[in-house]
């Protein structure tokens, strides 16, 4: 037997202000909305995301945290800037790049070039 992942669920203490962030940066689409204490937004890939809404996140870095990918790293992570995101730090080396960034909450992703 074994398991299938169905859904990566982040705390939150706006569950539904950072599910619409991350659909806008996705292309997603928010599918579920239980009066803001638990989203889901369904990305084009088929993978589900889930904000869930809590009193208190767990400090210190996550984890757990998502790479999304990209045609344009430059671009994307100005476009990103642009919405709210932070930038951490620019990582790699001349063989691979990627930018660990944070959402509006202060979660880490990192978005790297698609190959």
């Amino acid at each position: 037997m074994t398991v299938t992942v169905g859904m990566i669920t982040c705390d939150t203490t706006d569950a539904l202000a950072l599910a619409t962030w991350w659909a806008e940066q996705t292309g997603g689409i928010i599918t579920e909305e239980n009066e803001g204490w638990y989203v889901m937004v369904a990305l084009p890939t088929g993978l589900v995301l889930g904000f869930q809404k809590v009193d208190d996140p767990t400090p210190g870095k996550n984890r757990l945290h998502l790479d999304v990918v990209t045609d344009d790293l430059a671009a994307e992570v100005e476009r990103l800037r642009a919405a709210g995101a932070g930038v951490v730090a620019e990582r790699g080396d001349d063989s691979f790049r990627w930018v660990t960034m944070t959402d509006p909450a202060g979660n880490e992703f990192c978005v790297a070039p698609r190959h």
